[in-house]
């Protein structure tokens, strides 16, 4: 009795020297996205149940074209096998967390050749001294280290909500690609329309340069009006090499964002304009766009994964046990039989263990995992203030884009009733062709202005699919 209760105070004094965790938490709080008022903001926002994109929002566009690219891009950029990749790393890596929570079986067998001493004589069998013996095993052990604390269980659990959010990840590339497609596709149809404008300039201010060389030489001008007009025209020429130039980027992007060579770009015809989508926002935006914005989804599964690994952690402070079994045959000298009852060996082991003092390791370690915690959570919150008023900063512009566009085609009515009349004065002989082709740069500036403000109407819809999630659903990637 007297030496259990020696042993009882040792191990009793051992847990109390035990590596304790005390004092080291993390602080990250998750935010409450139901916080983030948007009401106000949103007033004039029409609210409805199906703004949403679809999965396949681009074909909602009607522009097949198109479809046929982001198909394309889809099918062959490299960026989605790099993601792809990233994936199945993380499921792997979880998989080989799940496999460390249970037993471990192996088997080996090994035949050995060597002379044998006589002066060995006590350790094996005699007839096989002083000649040489083989030594013939096969055998089996069994492993497995118990998870009493569930430690394991939760290491598993952190790297599987990493491969979640990988997997996320990977439908989030799929998503922004076919988003930066449609909006190259909207960049070459602005840069379409740039250059038609700009080349119609430029025809306009050539014939004024002729007129004025005619007027000049009829002493109607003056030389000064001619360097006026000769530095128009190189203007107008200029805008034409810059829309060139434009074209050529937004047909160069293109063929990057397809995963093919410059030559594809140029394969590319005349893109149709495409219709902006429909302003609306869901009736309960900040908390919705938690389960429809990948990169939100994807965020919240490293936030539990980081919890799950302090959990891990934690449990190598406490106590652990392991069992070990092994049982082989061993047969030595020519003579013995390895199948045999006698060649059997076995053994069964069970071990203890727990840190005591380890320079303060277990500790350091438990507060890079509550910071990468605090971190993931730091992240999170970021990222959902960011997404609810990317939407509200999408939807405001958009509001703004189409007052604009209402206003400007007023001034483009104005400035064809403008030409129409300077036409019709030419026509009577009331007025000149310079004049009229003066005003013809009002009625361009004004197509121009009117093409920019729909091009820009249609990227901003397109971003604010992205915003609010691209068509992502969150229901398959719901924990099991």
């Amino acid at each position: 009795m007297r030496i259990e209760r020696i042993a009882g105070c040792m191990l009793a004094l051992a847990l109390a020297a035990c590596v304790s965790s005390r004092g080291i938490h993390p602080d990250g709080k998750a935010i409450d996205a139901a916080t983030l008022r948007s009401e106000r903001t949103l007033a004039e926002v029409p609210v409805s149940a199906a703004a949403w994109p679809a999965q396949d929002w681009w074909r909602t566009l009607g522009d097949e074209r198109l479809d046929a690219l982001i198909d394309e891009a889809l099918r062959d950029n490299p960026g989605l096998a790099e993601a792809d990749a990233r994936a199945r790393g993380a499921r792997a890596q979880a998989a080989a967390f799940e496999a460390a929570r249970g037993p471990r079986v192996g088997a080996d067998g090994a035949a050995t050749g060597a002379y044998l001493s006589r002066h060995q004589a006590g350790l094996v069998l005699p007839e096989a001294t002083g000649t040489f013996a083989w030594v013939r095993t096969v055998g089996i052990d069994f492993s497995w280290g118990l998870d009493l604390w569930g430690g394991k269980r939760a290491a598993w659990e952190a790297a599987l909500g990493r491969s979640r959010a990988a997997e996320i990840d990977r439908r989030a590339a799929r998503i922004r690609l076919s988003v930066n497609v449609a909006r190259a596709y909207i960049r070459l149809h602005e840069a379409y329309v740039e250059r038609e404008i700009a080349q119609r300039d430029l025809e306009r201010t050539r014939r004024i340069r002729e007129l004025t060389r005619l007027y000049i030489k009829s002493g109607l001008g003056s030389g000064d009006t001619q360097h006026q007009v000769d530095t128009e025209a190189g203007i107008a020429d200029q805008r034409v090499a810059q829309a060139d130039e434009s074209i050529d980027a937004a047909r160069i992007a293109t063929a990057t964002l397809l995963g093919k060579g410059p030559d594809r770009g140029l394969d590319l015809a005349r893109p149709d304009e495409l219709k902006p989508v429909a302003l609306a926002v869901p009736a309960n935006l900040p908390v919705d766009l938690l389960g429809r914005r990948p990169d939100l989804v994807a965020a919240r599964w490293r936030v539990e994964a980081a919890a799950r690994s302090i959990k891990a952690v934690k449990t190598e402070f406490l106590p652990n046990v392991s069992i070990d079994v092994m049982a082989s045959l061993i047969a030595l000298g020519h003579h013995s039989n390895l199948f045999e009852l006698p060649a059997r060996n076995y053994s069964i082991a069970g071990a203890a263990s727990m840190p005591i003092f380890d320079g303060g390791n277990l500790r350091a370690r438990l507060d890079a995992t509550d910071a990468e915690y605090d971190y993931a959570v730091a992240n999170y919150n970021a990222a959902v203030v960011d997404a609810v008023n990317e939407v509200a900063e999408l939807l405001s512009r958009l509001q703004s884009i189409r007052a604009q566009v209402e206003i400007q085609q007023g001034v483009l009515r104005n400035a064809e009733h403008s030409w129409d009349d300077a036409t019709l004065r030419y026509r009577s002989g009331l007025g000149t062709e310079l004049d009229t082709l003066t005003v013809r740069h009002q009625l361009l500036t004004a197509e121009q202005n009117l093409a920019a403000l729909h091009s820009r109407e249609a990227d901003v819809s397109v971003q604010l699919i992205d915003a609010l999630g691209g068509g992502f659903v969150a229901e398959d990637t719901a924990r099991n």
